[in-house]
Parts: C-alpha cells; sequence; structure tokens
C-alpha cells in the first residue's frame, strides 16, 4: 500500500518513525511519502519537507508567516495528487493537517489522524471538522476517548508512544544521576528558545556547584546557541542527546509541551516552564480552557508540576522551585509516587506504535 504522512514537528517525526517501521512490519511492500525529519526517513520514508521548514509558534508568528504556510499547503496538495496514495495519515500538527484532512475528503481520500490534536484544550469546534473529514481517529492520551464520546465520535485509543521510547531507552541501562546536573529543555523553535533560554540561563548563577546542561534543538545551529551560553560559566549543551541528559539530570527546567511528560517518565523533578509574545499570551489566555498546560497535571488531573506561566517565569521563582526539588526530600518522594502513577495510566495502552500500525492496517483492509 501507499502512504502519505505529514508530521511537522519533531515529536511527530519520532512517533512518525516508529509508526512507520511498524506498518512496515505489517506490510512489507508499504510505500512512504512523508512530511518529517531524519527519523522518519531513517525508518523508510521518502521524506519530501523537513519539519524545519514547517514550524511557526504563536498567534503573531503564524500570522507573519502566512504566505509560507499557505505556498507548503499548495505544494503539499500537489504532492498528494501525484502520489496517489491508499491513505493519509496526519500526526498531530492540525493548523496544517486539518486543512489538508479536508481537502483529502474533497478528492476522495482515506485520511486517518493518529495523535489527535488538541481540542480538548481550545478551539473545541475543530470536532466538526474531525468528524467530517477524518475516517479514523487514533488517540494517545486516556480522557481523549472520553472527550470525543461527548461529541458522538468514536475514536480508538493505542496508548502513549512515549512510553515504549523512554522504556526501551531506560533499559538499555541503568540511569546515572550525576547529584549536580540541572537539564534546561527550552524547546525547538527559535522564537520560544529566544523567550526561555535567556531566563533559565540567569538560574545558574544562584547555583555555582551545579552544572546546567542545555538540550540543544536538532533544527538549530550551534552558532545560535553560543552568544546565548557563552557568558555563563558553569552552563554547556549537548546536541541529539536530550535522552541521554535526562537519564543523568537531577532535576530539570522545562518549556512546555511534549518534553514534560518525557523528563517525568525519565523520573527527573521538573519545573515546567512558558513565556510567549505579549499578544501571542493574552490571546491564548482567553481561549485556553484547559486548567493547565503541562500533559503530566493534565493527565494527572492535579498539580504534579509546578508551571510558571508567562509573568510568572522569573528568574527568582525558578530558583526557588529548583531548590526544593534538589533539596527537598518530602517533594522528591512524593514527585516520584506520582511519576509511578503517570507511568501506570500511560501504560495501560500497551505498545502504541504498533496498536497504531494494526488499527490502520484492520481499517485499510477489514478481515485480513
Amino acid at each position: 500500500m501507499k502512504y502519505y504522512i505529514i508530521a511537522g514537528e519533531a515529536s511527530g517525526d519520532l512517533h512518525g518513525s516508529n509508526l512507520i517501521r511498524e506498518l512496515k512490519k505489517r506490510d512489507a511492500h508499504a510505500d512512504i511519502r512523508a512530511w518529517g525529519g531524519d527519523l522518519m526517513a531513517e525508518a523508510g520514508a521518502h521524506v519530501v519537507k523537513h519539519y524545519r521548514e514547517l514550524a511557526f509558534m504563536g498567534f503573531v508568528e503564524v500570522v507573519m508567516n502566512l504566505r509560507t504556510i499557505f505556498r507548503n499547503l499548495s505544494f503539499c496538495k500537489k504532492d498528494i495528487t501525484a502520489f496517489q496514495p491508499d491513505a493519509i495519515i496526519l500526526i498531530d500538527y492540525p493548523g496544517f493537517n486539518l486543512r489538508i484532512a479536508k481537502w483529502a475528503k474533497q478528492q476522495g481520500l482515506k485520511v486517518i489522524y493518529y495523535i489527535s490534536p488538541q481540542v480538548w484544550a481550545w478551539k473545541e469546534n475543530r470536532v466538526k471538522t474531525i468528524k467530517q473529514c477524518v475516517d479514523k481517529m487514533l488517540v494517545i492520551l486516556p480522557f481523549e476517548k472520553e472527550f470525543y464520546q461527548k461529541w458522538h465520535y468514536e475514536v480508538e485509543y493505542v496508548g502513549h508512544p512515549l512510553v515504549e521510547v523512554i522504556d526501551e531507552v531506560k533499559a538499555k541501562g541503568n540511569q546515572h544521576k550525576t547529584g549536580n546536573t540541572v537539564a534546561l529543555l527550552p524547546g525547538s523553535r527559535k522564537q520560544e528558545i529566544l523567550k526561555k533560554l535567556p531566563v533559565m540561563l540567569e538560574v545558574s548563577k544562584h547555583f555555582p556547584n551545579l552544572e546546567f546542561v542545555v538540550a540543544k534543538a536538532p533544527g538549530q545551529d550551534d552558532s545560535f546557541y553560543e552568544t546565548l551560553l557563552s557568558p555563563y560559566p558553569n552552563v554547556k549543551s549537548v546536541s541529539g542527546k536530550t535522552y541521554d541528559l535526562l537519564r543523568q539530570a537531577d532535576a530539570a527546567l522545562v518549556t512546555s509541551g511534549t518534553a514534560t511528560l518525557e523528563t517525568a517518565l525519565f523520573g527527573v523533578p521538573e519545573v515546567v516552564c512558558y513565556k510567549g509574545s505579549a499578544i501571542s499570551y493574552e490571546i491564548a489566555k482567553r481561549v485556553i480552557r484547559v486548567k493547565y498546560i503541562s500533559l503530566v497535571n493534565l493527565i494527572m488531573d492535579k498539580p504534579v508540576v509546578k508551571e510558571l506561566i508567562q509573568h510568572e517565569m522569573t528568574t527568582d521563582n525558578l530558583v526557588k522551585e529548583l531548590k526544593q526539588l534538589l533539596y527537598d526530600p518530602e517533594k522528591q518522594k512524593e514527585l516520584q509516587a506520582d511519576y509511578a502513577t503517570l507511568h501506570e495510566i500511560l501504560s495501560r495502552g500497551g505498545h502504541a506504535s504498533a496498536n497504531a500500525a494494526g488499527a490502520i492496517r484492520s481499517f485499510l483492509s477489514p478481515g485480513q
């Protein structure tokens, strides 16, 4: 079969690559064309557009890049038409992918969505578009199945793909805690890094005996970080080794997003950080409907990890929270208990990539 997969971010590239491997196990002749990254290419997809060309964050940034976005949409439609896939598989990235879903449905193509857009957080009316345009929705968060039932839309829960990824990494060897390492995960897009990393770096001045390590984004040049990091003697960086860093980190300052869940699954105490442009933040504050911004707290439905948002994300607040994570035994014990519960909840669905590939094959070839 021919599959056209669209992933627009680093996390989508990771989960897309594991899905591709599982699809190929079930379909030896799978022909996969994709938008994604290096991991999807290594898994066997022909990547025609790298996610580095697609990542725009925030309302203002999206508006400023509308011409590029529309150009990408036009290219994507033409490429799909030329390829004529048996199915289009969309991975998260809703602003772009839902437009493609609507167009693809009009063309009579089968549309499968793996990793639902976070419509439960904002733009809930997108569910109407999903019901009209998506033939099969595969969700990875336990509460999403119940959310969609409210809209009378049947979805399939396949488990969370990060669990299998991180369990495999942890199984390769014991985590090596150094007792003096703090991980800084400032995000993958240049705009968000410039907003958050300078504040994170100032924290290092208050802990001269600790080593702070920045996880560089795969899409950013080393020169971009050099200017930011040079004034801080106890800060270094790693590239392409975020999971190795989390295996040895004693605490972490983490940008909201998938990284908050990755950090928790590695058992690393964390502070969740968010800071955007003033306009983007004011708009988001009015439209986002969830109690928390981190996946850890959303899944657990309680404030397991501290969230410092916008004006609260200051050096002083980060220092205060980091001291508690590093030096308060009771806090550490409570956090590890919650992390264990989180892992158990997300493991109930089993092997997400295998489940998703099986669901896709069953949908496209029922009875086989």
